[in-house]
């Protein structure tokens, strides 16, 4: 298959999941660093796993969202809500317009660079949080990337109706470490095991019967 796409990889499981899903499509990887709490977090599991796999990593830098935008996500691990992820108080994290901005700058180096397709790692849990994450924000960007480009390119997001459990499972059957993946909010050393990530991620992991070998802080049983 024609290497013709260029995945959005933040290094969190549901990317790197696809990073792997996709291999055989992938020309290119980008990583934003905006400023979250989590950023240089997750983008030390980017460069890992595109050194593992071969594919070329570009690390961009959107300075002007950590420095202008409001966000719990933007303002330190003091800022993040504990709780479930789909708790109201998870609204705190959502970065305005991140995808948007996203993906209109990986569409335009996709083009750039002659590739064909621009591929994104949303998922169906994040509809109620994120409105750039929803199935018509997406239908919305792919048409707005294909009738913005020469070359009419597409957008490509496959798990935007998947669960993270169903994500998950793809990464067992790809026999993906996921200890080598980032989640926390708050951005430590260890994942905290109490934000909305943390536990999104202990249920989706034990859901599809993978052991879940993450390091957490909190000390609850």
């Amino acid at each position: 298959m024609e290497k013709d796409s260029l995945i959005v990889l933040s290094g969190g499981m549901d990317s790197v999941t696809m990073l792997y899903d996709k291999i055989d499509r992938i020309a290119l990887a980008v990583n934003f660093i905006y400023g979250s709490n989590h950023n240089l977090r997750e983008l030390e599991c980017a460069r890992l796993h595109c050194k593992k796999l071969g594919v070329e990593l570009l690390e961009i830098h959107l300075d002007f969202m950590g420095e202008y935008f409001h966000s719990s996500l933007l303002e330190g691990a003091e800022a993040i809500p504990d709780g479930n992820y789909e708790d109201e108080n998870m609204r705190s994290t959502v970065v305005p317009f991140r995808n948007g901005i996203m993906l209109a700058t990986a569409a335009g180096l996709a083009e750039s660079r002659g590739l064909r397709t621009v591929m994104l790692a949303n998922h169906g849990g994040d509809h109620t949080i994120y409105p750039d994450c929803t199935p018509e924000f997406i239908a919305a960007m792919d048409a707005a990337i294909s009738a913005g480009t020469y070359e009419n390119l597409s957008l490509y997001a496959p798990y935007t109706n998947l669960t993270k459990t169903e994500i998950a499972k793809i990464g067992k059957s790809l026999n993906i470490d996921y200890s080598t993946t980032y989640s926390c909010y708050k951005g430590g050393k260890y994942h905290c095991g109490q934000c909305g990530t943390c536990c999104e991620r202990r249920e989706a992991l034990a859901q599809a019967g993978i052991t879940d070998t993450t390091i957490y802080e909190d000390i609850t049983d």
